[in-house]
């Protein structure tokens, strides 16, 4: 969902500064537009930039935090096969916090592999890149991803690693992403 509504913090509240990836406090009582919340994530506009606040921290924002999953599918113990649908859902919750769609229909998503484990739960591998090499967020989107998916029932272990070839072009972008972005 995007949207823009002001909102004063309530406590001191840990962000990420967008787009250098440096995380910094802001303070209890600063003003602050939210401009994003997509992923679970909320982007702010703070002191003349933006920010990237978790959803862990919702509530310095005066917003509720989305509960946690309740589905028992959601548990340690692998409910049979890693379902690849449920891994590339779960890679379409992470946002770049400055574009308004989805890292897979960005076409970031370079590789996706999933290697049954010994344990019965499977270890998932990613290859992705971002928009523009020297974005600052990437290490922050390549770890909201990665937790996200050790999250995921059935995984046992997660990476998600930043790769620069081949080069990535609007192009790669899917229908759904052109749509939301208006480029068709």
């Amino acid at each position: 969902m995007q949207h823009v509504s002001s909102n004063e913090l309530s406590r001191d509240c840990e962000a990420v500064q967008i787009p250098a990836g440096h995380t910094v406090v802001l303070p209890k009582g600063m003003p602050v537009d939210i401009t994003q919340t997509l992923g679970g994530s909320y982007t702010v506009m703070a002191a003349g930039g933006l920010f990237r606040i978790s959803q862990k921290d919702a509530d310095a924002l005066g917003l509720v935090s989305p509960q946690a999953s309740t589905d028992p599918g959601a548990s340690d113990s692998p409910a049979g096969p890693l379902d690849e649908g449920a891994v590339w859902e779960t890679l379409k919750t992470c946002y770049d916090p400055e574009i308004p769609v989805n890292i897979v229909d960005l076409g970031l998503v370079y590789d996706l592999r999933i290697e049954p484990q010994p344990s019965g739960r499977s270890r998932v591998q990613v290859k992705m890149t971002l928009t523009a090499p020297g974005c600052g967020m990437g290490t922050v989107i390549a770890a909201d991803a990665q937790q996200k998916l050790v999250e995921l029932a059935g995984v046992e272990d997660a990476s998600v690693e930043i790769v620069w070839d081949p080069p990535w072009h609007h192009s790669m972008i899917s229908p759904e992403g052109r749509a939301r972005l208006g480029l068709e």
